[in-house]
């Protein structure tokens, strides 16, 4: 029987990384999506595995951070490096030189410097290989990322933002052998809490997305959700003959709190509105992350857009469960006014 032949490994290939964690603080997720791809391919361009300003795509959700990287080398590009030496007139310090650098007396060079005439090594450095380095950067990478408070889960030392339950690393189909905090990679991924396949695996790196869109009903972009948002908040405020006012730092919030989103149309009593239209505003905007919904005179009405992670045939459970919510708060502001 014919010995099998281990697979071949691509010379280039895209390349995905995805951290899978618990709900990741909201406010800075966005900032921790593009650190994370950013610092990634400052190392991967770093090692020799690509060449500068390289094609990426960023993924950030409440459960995951993730960037996918095109053309990334196997293995990386051999390089030189020059070390200068001692004085060449000084011939017992130049064998020690050439025999500390693994070069032959005869194949240094020499050059002219205000300190006289020196010589020089050449020395050819072998590129690194992708999986050996690999799951070092990725450590590397978390440890430099801004966050303001680390937990620590399980019984080990890893310490993160929040705890990290899963790690995909595939280049191309292949998955990067390793583990990064503790967690061991695989081509495993997970789609939405409560409408997505809880298990999904990726047959290659340029797969992710769609597979999470379509099996894990989950839009990984960051902008392509907060764009997806948007577009519903308009269409339903324009379905409610109203306008949003100005919303796009909450835009950005809740954009880090969904991974498929949908948008529905609440009401409060109309008698609320005797309280001061900004006393209403902060406490929806603020504590609950509704939209206020403003006439064209830019007086408050009594409707709210509500942003849900959920994406139903029927919202009308949803909708009266948020506005049972909504009521107390609306109460208290009313009391302290």
């Amino acid at each position: 029987m014919a010995e099998k032949k281990p697979a071949k490994v691509p010379a280039t290939a895209s390349l995905l990384v995805e951290l899978l964690t618990e709900e990741l603080p909201p406010k800075s997720l966005r900032l921790l999506g593009e650190a994370f791809a950013e610092q990634l391919v400052v190392e991967i361009v770093r090692h020799r595995l690509k060449d500068r300003d390289p094609s990426k795509q960023v993924f950030a959700t409440p459960r995951r951070l993730a960037v996918l990287i095109q053309d990334v080398r196997a293995h990386g590009l051999d390089s030189e490096h020059e070390v200068e030496g001692p004085v060449s007139s000084n011939g017992r310090a130049v064998e020690g030189f050439a025999k500390k650098h693994n070069v032959a007396p005869e194949l240094l060079e020499r050059r002219q410097t205000s300190k006289g005439e020196i010589v020089v090594a050449r020395l050819r450095i072998s590129g690194v290989k992708l999986d050996a380095v690999l799951p070092s950067i990725v450590e590397k990478v978390i440890e430099k990322l801004p966050v303001s408070k680390v937990m620590r889960w399980g019984d080990g030392e890893a310490q993160f933002a929040r705890p990290v339950h899963g790690l995909v690393m595939l280049h191309g189909k292949r998955i990067i052998p390793g583990a990064v905090l503790g967690v061991p990679a695989g081509n495993t991924t997970c789609g939405h809490r409560f409408m997505g396949a809880a298990s999904i695996r990726l047959a290659n790196a340029d797969e992710y997305e769609r597979k999470l869109a379509q099996a894990g009903r989950v839009i990984a972009d960051f902008a392509k959700r907060k764009s997806e948002i948007e577009k519903q908040l308009q269409a339903e405020a324009k379905r409610q003959k109203a306008s949003l006012g100005e919303y796009q730092d909450l835009l950005d919030e809740v954009t880090a709190l969904v991974e498929f989103p949908a948008v529905y149309a609440g009401a409060f009593d109309a008698s609320f509105l005797e309280v001061p239209q900004e006393c209403l505003i902060l406490t929806m905007r603020q504590n609950q992350k509704y939209f206020p919904l403003f006439a064209d005179d830019g007086k408050l009405l009594p409707k709210y857009l509500i942003v849900s992670n959920m994406r139903v045939d029927d919202p009308r459970q949803i909708i009266s469960g948020n506005e049972r919510v909504v009521r107390p708060r609306l109460e208290d502001a009313r009391f302290f006014f």
